[in-house]
């Protein structure tokens, strides 16, 4: 033991003695980095990174409107959009309140958190609607497999790495991921055992390991055990004389859970049967499997093999429908889905153009229906539709690409049709035609959700422009809502415009909708940019506005789509209604 008044070693020494431990239990297979021997390195990069901004989360969501944003990306499932929508917002909108009014006394003792249990089967859309979820409010989001828990042991070192790992995803911004969403799926493999005699350790040690972090405690950010922690926190305490303890707190950190649960029916059933409140006859269609999951307590939780203490930490729980063979189509259909955009993008790496006939989308719901791994078949079923095409088309001229049900069926007959030059008019005349039919299907869409779209996006979506919205979806790899973006984002800038021109020549004009319209077409097309715009303007307007206003002291011009046009002429036209002459 050193004296007292010994001097405490440097990270150095300290560095050497566990590297030579190391070599000792370990040989030479495991070495020791040090990070003071990047100090300097990362010095230099953190002072070229630009300071870090304070990141907050401006909660002002209804569950309504929740539920309105995952109806444009999800098909189906209204009742788990509508328990996930209101308890999620539920949850941020109590903590965006107490936050507001800390003094107010509203922390109740023994409060209960609104942990979520999902259940329904797999490539039904849990994972992505828990994603559109955390993105559209602006928390971090982690996902972990409960499989990996029970496979690592059952001590909870893994569970404290979700939340770790929740301070990574905001860099490191510790009150931020206070706020975040841990998502954990595939949760029903941890259930105990019901055939084994006695505990199932290394299962419902993990449960166990959940239940402090699903309720509120702090968890370490400093991993234990970790030699590169043990010389950051010395060095640390021998500059400063205190320990640099950093932990989060889960007290706000919503824990939702997710499984398919293909037993839990059947336990449901004989607890109504054994009630003699019916479902007598066993349960044959997935529809009847469903429609027993609705029903689900947590009386049938725990005889699935989970213990109360972590079932009463998930008082929460949404049940998700079986996906139909119309419901795939739907979701191909559905102008927001990621595959068919995906395919897209993966011909347009190689300069082709792709459409889809809707009977061919048949065909693809058709043979995903047939894997029985809901939305997840879909993938491989159009992958292995289109990979024929996706490893011959670059090789040929062939710039776009028509998907039908021949060339599902009988791609290299198919192709061969393609490569021919006598076919090109024919298959030019197919393609339009997929291309007007999409256009008018996006025109649609977009009708059919204008009163929602108007609302979200501050943007009048007049007849024109949602022609303009529709002819951008076609020719660009967006969904409808980039598509949404990328115009408006157009109209603000023409909006800055009137302001920029008010700075610089006090002279007032207003940009009519006809001419926001003419510009954001002309925009979109790359016939003009907008530093050149303003230059026109200047050159166009500046000098006749001015000798107006002076004469008139007239200070506000609505410019129209006919002045951009002729200037010249709407000026002339200004000075003759004054009397002004020329």
């Amino acid at each position: 033991m050193k004296k007292r008044n010994e001097k405490m070693p440097n990270p150095g020494e300290i560095e050497k003695e566990i590297g030579e431990f190391l070599v000792k239990k370990f040989g030479g297979n495991v070495k020791i980095v040090s990070p003071m021997v990047l100090s300097q390195k990362l010095a230099v990069e953190n002072a070229k990174k630009t300071p870090k901004r304070d990141k907050k989360i401006n909660f002002n969501l209804k569950p309504e409107d929740l539920v309105s944003h995952l109806d444009q990306y999800i098909v189906k499932q209204a009742n788990a959009k509508a328990v996930l929508s209101t308890k999620i917002c539920t949850h941020f909108n109590r903590i965006k309140q107490a936050a507001a009014s800390p003094d107010n006394g509203n922390e109740l003792t023994g409060s209960i958190k609104n942990n979520i249990l999902m259940v329904g089967p797999t490539g039904v859309g849990k994972t992505y609607m828990i994603k559109l979820i955390a993105k559209k409010i602006g928390v971090p989001f982690v996902k972990g497999d409960a499989t990996k828990f029970s496979e690592t042991g059952y001590v909870g070192g893994d569970v404290e790495d979700l939340i770790r790992n929740l301070v990574s995803e905001v860099d490191d911004d510790i009150k931020l991921a206070q706020y975040g969403i841990v998502y954990i799926d595939e949760i029903d493999k941890i259930a105990g055992s019901r055939n084994l005699a006695g505990a199932d350790i290394s299962r419902t040690g993990v449960q166990r390991a959940l239940l402090k972090p699903m309720e509120e405690t702090d968890v370490d950010l400093k991993v234990p055990h970790d030699p590169i922690s043990m010389i950051q926190e010395i060095e640390h305490f021998r500059k400063t004389g205190k320990r640099n303890k950093r932990s989060v707190n889960t007290k706000n950190i919503l824990f939702i859970m997710s499984g398919a649960f293909s037993d839990l029916p059947e336990i449901i059933r004989k607890r109504i049967k054994d009630k003699g409140i019916g479902f007598g006859a066993n349960i044959t269609s997935f529809k009847e499997q469903i429609d027993t999951l609705k029903h689900v307590m947590s009386e049938d939780l725990i005889e699935f093999g989970f213990e109360s203490e972590f079932i009463g930490r998930l008082p929460i729980k949404a049940v998700f429908e079986r996906l139909t063979e119309d419901d795939l189509f739907n979701i191909l259909k559905n102008p927001n889905n990621s595959i068919i955009l995906g395919k897209k993008l993966d011909f347009a790496a190689y300069g082709i153009d792709i459409k889809f006939e809707d009977k061919a989308l048949r065909v693809l719901a058709r043979n995903a229906f047939k894997e029985n791994t809901g939305a997840r078949g879909l993938v491989s079923a159009t992958e292995k539709a289109l990979l024929f095409f996706e490893n011959k088309l670059p090789s040929s001229d062939i710039k776009r690409f028509s998907v039908t049900v021949s060339a599902i069926e009988n791609p290299e007959k198919s192709f061969e049709m393609f490569a021919a030059p006598s076919n090109d008019k024919k298959l030019n005349e197919t393609f339009e035609k997929l291309l007007c039919k999409e256009k008018e299907f996006i025109k649609e869409y977009i009708k059919s959700n204008k009163k929602k779209l108007n609302k979200k996006y501050k943007l009048n979506l007049t007849p024109s422009r949602i022609g303009m919205l529709a002819s951008f979806y076609c020719e660009h790899m967006m969904d409808i809502e980039n598509v949404i973006k990328k115009i408006k984002s157009y109209y603000d800038k023409i909006k800055k415009i009137e302001l920029y021109f008010f700075k610089n020549h006090d002279i007032n004009i207003v940009i009519e909708d006809d001419a926001c319209d003419f510009l954001v077409e002309k925009f979109v097309s790359s016939d003009i940019n907008l530093k050149g715009f303003y230059k026109q303007l200047t050159t166009d307007f500046e000098n006749g506005l001015k000798l107006i206003q002076e004469k008139t002291g007239k200070n506000r011009f609505f410019i129209t789509k006919q002045a951009l046009i002729e200037p010249e002429f709407f000026i002339n036209g200004l000075m003759e209604n004054m009397n002004l002459g020329i």
